[in-house]
């Protein structure tokens, strides 16, 4: 039966992946997910429902729209691909348990926001204030331990990304801010904390190599959500083991 629940998780975070998508990219430019249907950006024709297909029709398409030729860009695929494949590891890792709907939820919001910030170099917050109250929900159906971990972990990572933020002058961005206290809510004090660090340390070896890359300055903004999302994954599944290592070191 594991194995059942854990193919059928990953088939639906295939297409919540592709719903995803539509989610980071229209609701910055506060356009609606529901109309107009998905279409080519390029010939504006309405995709057919082969064209629909998580990860599989851009493979049997070869990343170009069947009309235009026009090129589509990979990450629509890989976002459905890592989404899948995260349910997934979640659903393997935890079983149907109301932890589960942390994990999900959280994954969720995780997606969305990278392809958000991505593609604008925005978290809004129209996305952030959907997901709090499900979370909240969620964390008081399966609680950390001690449950109130969650309430510090939530002011911690709020506050310190505020701090951030005044003393580098809008060095942060609002959205990452508040998307700390979210975290803070899942994962709790330790984590947070972690997360902050090895979302620091992930983000400054892309953004080296995006300015290498690009051949820019280091004044060049580089979205900041990615490394965050990559971080929050690792240590929602291994902080405990993560800080056990450290502590083991010393």
């Amino acid at each position: 039966m594991e194995i059942m629940y854990t193919i059928f998780a990953g088939i639906f975070g295939l297409v919540f992946g592709s719903f995803y998508n539509v989610v980071g990219l229209r609701v910055p430019k506060k356009e609606s997910i529901v109309t107009p249907p998905s279409h080519c950006v390029h010939c504006n024709r309405r995709l057919s429902a082969i064209e629909l297909m998580p990860v599989f029709s851009y493979i049997f398409l070869r990343g170009k729209c069947r009309t235009c030729d026009v090129k589509v860009s990979p990450i629509y695929a890989f976002t459905e691909l890592v989404t899948g494949l995260l349910f997934a590891f979640a659903t393997w890792q935890l079983g149907i348990t109301w932890e589960l709907a942390v994990a999900l939820l959280f994954i969720s919001l995780l997606v969305i926001i990278n392809v958000s910030d991505i593609a604008y170099m925005l978290i809004p917050d129209k996305i952030l204030l959907f997901f709090l109250p499900l979370l909240i929900v969620a964390r008081i159906l399966s609680p950390l331990d001690p449950w109130w971990d969650s309430i510090i972990g939530a002011a911690i990572g709020f506050s310190i990304l505020l701090l951030i933020a005044v003393i580098s002058k809008g060095g942060m961005g609002g959205g990452d801010i508040k998307l700390f206290l979210l975290i803070g809510l899942v994962l709790g004090t330790f984590n947070t904390l972690l997360t902050l660090f090895l979302a620091s340390v992930i983000g400054m070896i892309v953004g080296i190599i995006i300015l290498k890359v690009r051949g820019k300055g280091r004044k060049t903004p580089v979205p900041f959500g990615p490394s965050i999302a990559i971080a929050a994954i690792i240590v929602y599944f291994y902080g405990d083991q993560l800080i056990d290592l450290y502590l083991n070191l010393l």
